[in-house]
């Protein structure tokens, strides 16, 4: 019997692949049987080319801003290219700077939403596009966050506005997509064990006594959460928050 966890000839794009929780991503789908398609900025190729050549399954390394619908149609038309078509969509890349309102710039306020609303936007919109030609229906994956919930732990307004945006986008996007064979959800880390939380939080030992298991998160724990909502398995789950955050915030 084939497993309704198999990813076999699905085609995948993973966005800020190059950063801890992306590489899982790619990892997992990879494992999984996915051809899977990574796309970071240029300055991350040489962490592609290298993840890429550690992977089971066939693989496209692209180098595309996620803020430039040029550079990110360019990319699409390689993945047709290349690919045939796409199945899958996860749309992780993100960033955030360790800001408080008083201190946020426009200029600032504007590159996190951007990167993190924008850019997913774009790339949804691409990708429903494809889904919607191919007539198969589709897989939409955003990484969400607990901040959108329940806002961050200092500052990073920025951050926490864009998070729940994307929350936001995906039920509308769900409501979509359901009549063309879509899914659309989000799955919403708590805090994960990689090096954008080692920046915006340090070595603070008092946030494990702020979560029940007791501990961060892996990327690998993200990443099987991203697995289960891109199969055959949650054929049935469309427009919802996965929450990963091992009890720090529950609904």
């Amino acid at each position: 019997m084939t497993s309704t966890f198999t990813l076999s000839d699905r085609r995948a794009l993973v966005t800020g692949a190059a950063g801890g929780i992306g590489a899982a991503i790619v990892r997992q789908l990879s494992d999984a049987g996915a051809r899977v398609a990574l796309l970071d900025i240029s300055a991350s190729h040489d962490r592609l080319m290298k993840l890429a050549s550690e992977l089971p399954g066939e693989t496209i390394v692209l180098q595309a801003d996620v803020t430039d619908e040029v550079e990110l149609e360019a990319a699409f038309e390689r993945i047709d290219a290349d690919f045939g078509g796409l199945d899958i969509l996860v749309n992780n890349a993100g960033i955030a700077r360790d800001e408080d309102v008083f201190d946020i710039t426009l200029s600032s306020w504007r590159a996190v939403v951007e990167v993190n609303m924008t850019g997913a936007f774009l790339c949804a919109k691409l990708a429903m596009q494809r889904f919607r030609d191919q007539g198969s229906g589709g897989r939409i994956v955003q990484i969400g966050s607990i901040v959108a919930h329940q806002g961050a732990l200092k500052g990073h307004l920025h951050y926490s506005a864009s998070k729940a945006a994307l929350h936001g986008m995906s039920r509308t996007l769900a409501r979509t997509g359901a009549p063309l064979g879509v899914t659309v959800n989000t799955v919403a880390p708590g805090l994960v064990r990689t090096p954008m939380i080692a920046q915006a939080h340090g070595d603070d030992p008092t946030l494990t006594a702020k979560i029940p298991l007791g501990r961060f998160a892996e990327p690998s724990e993200v990443a099987a959460a991203v697995h289960f909502l891109a199969s055959d398995a949650a054929s049935y789950i469309t427009g919802s928050v996965l929450d990963v955050n091992g009890g720090m915030y529950m609904r």
